[in-house]
This record gives structure tokens, sequence and C-alpha cells, in this order.
């Protein structure tokens, strides 16, 4: 059984950082993508992040530049920091994986992998 283990949330002021990790166990081979979304309060789910099997990574433009997604492959664990953190990126985030003949999609629906969520708390 395949699972995925996240952790790495918290509480951080704005301008902060935080690192989530995103740990699977139960899956052999590597992923063809990992991923990771998010859902604000009020608000609906959205992909964060996403890194491919050839380390070809995908952001959104709300993130990019503060967000770096990366991998251990090795372990199959994906890990997302978080830096210059603003209130609106508070959310409960989630990790996504699909095997390896997936694909990065951009809704978290479509991954065959989904992990727990994280709360991550941003304050002004």
């Amino acid at each position: 059984q395949v699972r995925l283990a996240v952790s790495g949330g918290g509480s951080v002021q704005a301008g902060g950082s935080l690192r989530l990790s995103c740990a699977a166990s139960g899956y052999s081979s590597g992923f063809a993508c990992m991923g990771w979304f998010r859902q604000g309060q009020g608000k609906e789910r959205e992909e964060v992040a996403t890194i491919d099997l050839h380390g070809t990574t995908r952001y959104a433009d709300s993130v990019k530049g503060r967000f770096t997604i990366s991998k251990d492959g090795a372990k199959n664990t994906t890990f997302l920091q978080m830096d210059s953190l603003k209130p609106e990126d508070a959310a409960m985030y989630y990790c996504a994986a699909n095997p390896n003949y997936g694909y990065c999609y951009r809704a978290a629906s479509e991954y065959t992998y989904r992990g727990q969520g994280t709360q991550v708390t941003v304050s002004s």
C-alpha cells in the first residue's frame, strides 16, 4: 500500500520560511510526478508546484521565485521550501504523486496517490 507522509507545516510570520516534506512508502519505482497543492479557507484547491521524473519543475505564478520544489528520487521524497511567505500562502498543503506511467496534472484529483494535509499559517 502506497502512503505519502507529509510533515513540516506550522505557523510563521510574513516573510518567514517553512519546509514541507512528503515521504512515500510502499512504492519501489520512481514516481512520474510528485506535486504540492494547497487549499485556503473558502478557496478551491490549487496547484502549487510539481516535479517530474526528470526533475522538471512547474510553479504556480503566485509562488514563483519564493517556493522551491525538489526531490530525493532514491527515497521517493519531495520537498517544498517556502520562503518569503505571505498571509495569502496560508492554507492546508497536500502532497500528491503519480506512478511511473503518470503525468504532472494540474488537478490534485488526477493523481493516483495523495497524502494528508499539513496546515501552514502565516501571520501579518
